[in-house]
């Protein structure tokens, strides 16, 4: 099978280039050579999946804004005296329209359809030039991974600017995302129902599973720790999908796929990857792991935001972060769970308040990046082994009323996680949530997930001022349902020409 592990390293970025329209809708890949003549081989083919992985390494994305925000937005973290005001905005709730952030997150994923829709457009001419079953194989595999990276965008357009799904009665009747499946089109740009947008997405993952599908018997080596997508990628993603949708029968389905395939392990915390570290720890430090079903590749050379940065600051001297866990995050952590360890560690800041607190070191940075002065910077890992305990956990308890299957699964995770854990989970139809709820803030602290999960929950939150935490903020309390829980569409895309995209309540 075709792996395309060095696709991202030192490869310059296709960038994109607006037309006479200011929509981030109305972007094409720029190229030396005409579009209509860009695409001929399989090379050339090759060269823009190489674009389209490329696209995922903006720090607008999951190196960045698309998995800080989320979280900044809620209770996870909490801004503290003495901080630049990054993402103040955010923070305070301060939310609109014309947000350079909420905008840069919107275009990128556009961004990623564009790409993936020009592969995808030119990709049948190439077609017909193939003579060997070797180049048929890596041109559908070439397809699969520009449908997958579309479902993936559409996925997180989905989950940011669009309401929760109840049902597919309420689904048919709530705002979804603009669909463009096209390169060259002259579709009106137009949202479609949230039903229909999920149906996208599920159209466009049955296609890629069909064109990644492994075999088995020719594998060569290992897919976990991938900087490329496949088969396993699509049942990960798809099994979040379901869990969105409350799907709870499809998302243990593709949940299992993805645990019982052999392919993956969770990072023991108590085993040694190399001399006092262990696997859970070398992931976060080095980037590595048995249970990372997908990361975004960068090199030394070539890679994208540094996600630690606001949490440090470093300077080689002092840390000043701008943001510090929150109180309430860091006492959920059982005395034996080992993941505290590797997500926080206690330093006393370069403020002149002197604050000292458990900072994020989850995010401190990829150690041979930090050897080469890039500091901070981690490579994203959107797919892990763990959220997909977590999602059929979840599933078994909601969608089943079978607590104890959803217990084992929390008690796996947590068997990989903590020092000592001699029993299971006791789970009862009162508590089940609330342990699910707890257990996912744990594991997938500051990851982007905390957002979605209260919007689908219907739950709001409140804030309690802790040591220096910033007064504009610390006492906020936000209802269940706020519309900002939906991101407003920007406001360039309602004033487009040409544009007929209906607004959220959030932009009111």
């Amino acid at each position: 099978m075709r792996k395309i592990l060095i696709l991202l390293a030192g490869l310059a970025m296709m960038t994109i280039i607006a037309t006479t329209s200011t929509s981030c809708l109305d972007k094409y890949p720029e190229h030396a050579i005409p579009a209509d003549k860009a695409i001929n081989t399989l090379e050339e083919l090759d060269q823009a999946a190489i674009g389209v992985y490329d696209a995922f390494k903006s720090p607008a994305l999951y190196s960045g804004y698309l998995t800080l925000l989320p979280d900044i937005q809620c209770d996870m973290v909490y801004a503290i005296n003495g901080n630049t005001n990054i993402y103040g905005n955010i923070w305070r709730w301060d939310i609109l329209a014309t947000n350079g952030e909420i905008t840069s997150v919107y275009a990128a994923l556009y961004d990623v359809i564009a790409r993936a829709n020009f592969l995808l457009e030119y990709a049948p001419r190439v077609e017909l030039t193939l003579t060997t079953d070797a180049e048929i194989d890596t041109f559908e595999q070439i397809c699969g991974e520009a449908y997958f990276a579309r479902a993936m965008a559409y996925t997180e357009l989905i989950k940011l600017y669009c309401k929760a799904y109840e049902s597919k009665e309420q689904a048919a009747t709530e705002l979804g995302v603009v669909l463009v499946t096209k390169y060259n089109t002259d579709e009106p740009m137009v949202r479609a129902t949230l039903d229909e947008s999920y149906d996208r997405v599920i159209k466009d993952l049955d296609k890629a599973a069909e064109l990644m599908d492994i075999d088995e018997k020719n594998l060569n080596g290992n897919i976990y720790n991938a900087t490329y997508f496949n088969e396993y990628t699509v049942y990960a993603l798809r099994a979040r999908v379901a869990l969105y949708m409350k799907d709870y029968e499809s998302a243990i389905e593709y949940s299992s796929k993805v645990i019982d395939s052999g392919y993956y392990t969770l990072s023991s915390a108590t085993t040694e990857y190399t001399s006092g570290m262990s696997y859970f720890t070398y992931m976060w430090q080095y980037d590595d792991a048995t249970e990372i079903i997908w990361k975004v590749g960068f090199t030394i050379n070539s890679y994208g935001g540094a996600l630690g940065r606001i949490f440090f600051n470093y300077d080689y001297s002092t840390m000043k972060p701008d943001y510090v866990p929150g109180e309430w995050v860091l006492g959920l952590y059982d005395t034996n769970d080992l993941r505290y360890g590797n997500y926080f560690n206690t330093y006393t800041t370069g403020h002149s308040h002197g604050l000292t607190w458990p900072l994020l070191v989850k995010y401190f940075g990829n150690m041979n990046f930090f050897q080469s002065q890039i500091l901070h910077t981690s490579m994203p890992k959107p797919l892990r082994l763990a959220e997909q305990y977590l999602i059929r956990a979840e599933a078994y308890a909601e969608g089943r009323g079978n607590y104890a299957l959803a217990g084992e699964d929390i008690a796996t995770l947590r068997e990989a996680r903590y020092a000592t854990f001699g029993g299971g989970v006791s789970m009862t139809e009162d508590n089940a949530m609330q342990i699910i709820e707890h257990e996912r803030v744990k594991e997938l602290f500051m990851e982007g997930f905390r957002l979605m999960d209260l919007k689908r929950w219907h739950k709001g939150f409140e804030r309690t001022p802790q040591s220096e935490s910033l007064e504009n903020g610390s006492s906020l309390k936000i209802e269940a349902d706020n519309p900002l829980f939906v991101w407003p569409i920007p406001q360039h895309e309602l004033e487009s020409p040409g544009a007929m995209i209906l607004p959220n309540d959030s932009n009111k």
